[in-house]
């Protein structure tokens, strides 16, 4: 049995909803916190998807191949390989947490980089004196 994961583990809220971008700040005030945001979630970020797993085990005794519990969960985390491939890898026990905060921080690390490409979208439009579009 296998279903995605998603917990949330930072207390901030998500880069881009109005509690985490309070729209008082300039344009040039917003870059320099994506900025910032973007270097912090950058040092824990992990590329994949969560998923856990629950499994029978080898001895036929075992409750796990009746009507038991299977064992689990085990944490697991895909990605897309260089080839296009997905691929992925176990999570041990010691590391799952560390591992769920990475791949929260990497959803939040992409958001951050929508908003500065916003940004960046806005201030080119602006410089060639067109407004928003």
């Amino acid at each position: 049995m296998e279903h995605a994961y998603e917990e949330p583990v930072f207390d901030r809220p998500l880069a881009g909803t109005k509690e985490a971008m309070p729209h008082r700040l300039n344009p040039s005030g917003q870059r320099r916190k994506l900025l910032r945001e973007v270097e912090r979630l950058a040092q824990v970020a992990i590329f994949g998807t969560l998923s856990e797993t629950y499994r029978t085990c080898g001895p036929a005794g075992c409750h796990c191949h009746g009507a038991g519990p299977q064992h689990g969960p085990h944490l697991h985390v895909s990605y897309r390989g260089e080839q296009g491939k997905t691929t992925g890898y176990y999570v041990p026990k010691a590391a799952e947490r560390a591992t769920r905060q990475g791949v929260a921080a990497w959803q939040q690390l992409q958001q951050c980089l929508r908003e500065l490409a916003e940004l960046n979208k806005q201030r080119n439009l602006r410089r060639t004196g067109h407004g928003d579009s």
